[in-house]
């Protein structure tokens, strides 16, 4: 293949140029036969919607010409696929692409390809119309070739998909209907143009944003609030918009007098110390701006007081707080407590995968009494809620109400806490999951020890992911495919869909992200509530401990801890697994590139794919887990449906989940695995994985380990999970606070 100290050869010049290197080392040095020596000059993916990839086909086409005049006897061959890899699921514009490209390569002396010759069609039987639009784009003949072909492959997907039939009678209307136009259907063709035209007819150009383009934002706005548009669309209208705002700042510069736009209100957005997660906050930070608001996002891992400092600074009318992982919880406490110290009395906004509204009146609201603090189930309500409670005509009554509301809720929490029975710890013990481990002899892993992955294959994870969490992520709620047809929501889910697989398949081609991992077995035994692991058979001496916590609840079935599934020592030799995987080297820089161009959109659906691949991974692993690296279901045959409804025999549950809800568990995990050197992941304070997209957790192989969740644990329970990690009971409630079953 064409690599050289640089990296690949992307242009014919330097494929030509390695090449002829390689030959000259092969038959001048080495001897080699000429006539043995076959070159990949790299065949790239065309019609990417970047502009450098437009002459990738035309480059390897060239190079091969020269390379057959200039290297006599050496053959060319090539993956074929890779130039149609944009148009991944639609497999009639992919064969016409592979007809086209080889009817050229070939005649400029290609030898031989990778592809799927039974599957190619004959050249002067594609269809004209799609012929030509595909010439267009090998051959690079267009500018907008690539555009052309995009608007033409629906017609030929062999689905109920139609070609996309451009109405530019919205061209003809006044500019202030062709920039609202544009902003409520994301068209970003031409407004720059509109922008200007309305400039020109303007007084002064902040006129256009508080003029045209606010009205257009409004009617957004409108849409979004009667659920005629979703998250994904409104987040498009925002990339519009700040490629209009964009083009005026200058104009808005230039102007001496010129007088600073009036928002609605300024936001401070962050996502806490020791938290890394941010998709949704920004898109939380997106449908406010979209909505006349300015935002100042802070970004991830915060502390208190630099959120509290610039809202200070910047003079906010509120603050908003992410999370996702547990310990994030008692750090809005203390964000709250902190604003409360320091005589702030702005509204306290709280939201993330992890919050509640019982959490925000249990345990936040009564630490901020200044100012009010309402929890945001999610991004729909952001503007609803920031507007009552920023409104001198509503903000004092939403306040009382939701304050009263979180009365009521403290006073059913306290009276559930009262009335809930719980097990002692010593009968919940007694109560463990029995497992008859007599005359069972648990699966040996294919090696002990550690195995890691520096670079997997993306297109292997893509072709793994579960989707459906992927359209959650926007407020779309369904599940994939099903969505995509969904009477209320699948014509925004489509619309996401058409944007994001382009997007995933660049990131797979291009290799935008790294995928990462290690995965690792151990011999291990239980012992009590502890799962004890081992370097070695000879099980002399322990190497770490895995600390499991039991379920107190008082119920006539098991009270289950992970350590139920491993065998107690002297009754069997078992063993345990563990993992971490990311994807998301490389995550920030892609998105960034998108940020810079006013696109959130886009690096909100890269951050997205990041997390979808990683999970992925995870998935995808635990099969290899399975069937191969532990083996102990080599014959397996579960379709990717089967695998994400768990249909699979084992279990691998993650610290700070459910089944085992102390995040500092993933240091001993990462000890073991050598994760951070291996894999490049490294946790926060918080114990919180950066890459944001990345997934670690335990394999267990018994056949009747199965997921559940601890739920909420007493005193006992808490003495007793102190003294076996060497912790005071103060350390252990700080990191369980989440679960304690008292106050």
């Amino acid at each position: 293949m064409a690599f050289d100290e640089q990296g690949q050869a992307d242009t014919a010049r330097r494929k030509v140029e390695i090449c002829t290197r390689a030959y000259k080392l092969l038959t001048e040095q080495v001897n080699f036969p000429p006539e043995d020596i076959i070159f990949d000059p790299n065949i790239f993916a065309i019609a990417t919607g970047i502009e450098e990839h437009n002459n990738y086909a035309i480059d390897f086409i060239e190079a091969t010409k020269a390379i057959k005049q200039q290297l006599p006897y050496a053959r060319v061959s090539g993956g074929v696929s890779n130039v149609s890899f944009s148009f991944r699921g639609n497999e009639p514009v992919r064969r016409a692409i592979h007809g086209v490209f080889l009817y050229h390569a070939i005649a400029a002396g290609m030898d031989m390809g990778i592809v799927n010759a039974g599957d190619l069609p004959v050249y002067d039987d594609i269809p004209r119309e799609l012929r030509d639009a595909v010439e267009d784009v090998v051959l690079n003949r267009r500018a907008d070739g690539t555009e052309r072909l995009v608007d033409l492959a629906p017609k030929y997907k062999g689905d109920k998909a139609e070609a996309r039939v451009v109405d530019l009678k919205w061209r003809d209307q006044p500019v202030a209907e062709r920039l609202a136009h544009g902003l409520v259907y994301g068209i970003t063709d031409w407004i720059v143009e509109d922008t200007e035209a309305a400039r020109l007819e303007a007084v002064r150009p902040l006129h256009v944003i508080e003029g045209p383009l606010m009205d257009g934002m409004n009617r957004v706005g409108d849409l979004f609030g009667a659920g005629k548009m979703f998250l994904p669309q409104v987040v498009k209208s925002a990339r519009v918009m700040k490629q209009a705002v964009a083009h005026l700042l200058p104009f808005m510069e230039a102007e001496k007098a010129g007088q600073v736009r009036e928002a609605n209100g300024k936001i401070i957005m962050a996502t806490v110390k020791g938290d890394v997660h941010d998709i949704g906050k920004n898109i939380v930070g997106v449908v406010l701006q979209c909505n006349n608001y300015d935002v100042i996002d802070l970004g991830v891992m915060v502390p208190a007081d630099r959120i509290i400092d610039a809202a200070v600074e910047h003079k906010a009318d509120a603050i908003g707080l992410s999370g996702l992982i547990t310990p994030s919880l008692d750090e809005m406490v203390f964000v709250a407590s902190e604003m409360q110290r320091r005589g702030l009395n702005i509204p306290l906004l709280i939201g993330g995968a992890t919050t509640s509204k019982t959490h925000t009146a249990v345990k936040i609201e009564p630490a901020y009494q200044a100012g009010s603090t309402t929890y945001v189930l999610d991004a729909s309500r952001a503007v609803g809620v920031v507007s009552h409670l920023l409104s001198p005509d509503t903000r004092d009554a939403a306040a009382a109400a939701t304050r009263a509301d979180y009365i009521k809720i403290r006073e059913q929490f306290a009276r559930g806490r009262e009335t809930r029975p719980r097990a002692s710890l010593a009968d919940a013990r007694k109560n463990s999951f029995a497992i008859d481990w007599t005359g069972y002899q648990p699966p040996k892993p294919s090696f002990l020890g550690l195995k890691t992955f520096d670079d997997y294959d993306l297109a292997e994870l893509a072709a793994n992911i579960d989707w459906s969490p992927f359209f959650q992520s926007w407020d779309l709620v369904g599940r994939y495919p099903q969505i995509l047809e969904d009477d209320v929501v699948g014509e925004a889910a489509r619309a996401l869909w058409a944007d994001a697989k382009p997007l995933l398949d660049q990131i797979v081609a291009e290799k935008r992200f790294t995928a990462k991992g290690v995965v690792g077995f151990w011999p291990a035994n239980a012992q009590g509530d502890d799962i004890v692991v081992y370097a070695d058979e000879a099980r002399a001496a322990p190497i770490a401990t895995f600390h499991t916590l039991r379920q107190q609840m008082d119920k006539s079935s098991a009270n289950s801890a992970l350590s139920d599934f491993i065998a107690p020592a002297g009754v069997a030799p078992d063993y345990i697994g563990g993992f971490a995987v990311t994807a998301g080297h490389g995550e920030t820089a892609f998105a960034a590139s998108f940020r810079e161009k006013g696109d959130d959109y886009s690096a909100i659906i890269v951050a997205a794919l990041a997390d979808r691949l990683a999970e992925a991974f995870a998935e995808r692993l635990h099969e290899r887990v399975r069937k191969e690296f532990w083996g102990y279901a080599p014959v397996e045959a579960l379709t990717l449906e089967d695998i994400l409804a768990e249909k699979y025999e084992g279990i691998r549950p993650a610290p700070g989940y459910p089944a085992q809800p102390d995040h500092t568990e993933k240091a001993t995990l990462f000890r073991l695995l050598e994760a951070t050197e291996r894999t490049g992941i490294t946790l926060t304070e918080s114990f919180a994985m950066f890459p944001a997209a990345a997934v670690s957790g335990l394999y267990f192989s018994h056949p009747k380990a199965h997921y559940f969740g601890v739920g909420k644990i007493d005193r006992d329970q808490v003495a007793d999970y102190a003294a076996r990690k060497g912790w005071d009971v103060t350390e252990v409630e700080r990191w369980l606070a989440p679960i304690l079953a008292y106050g």
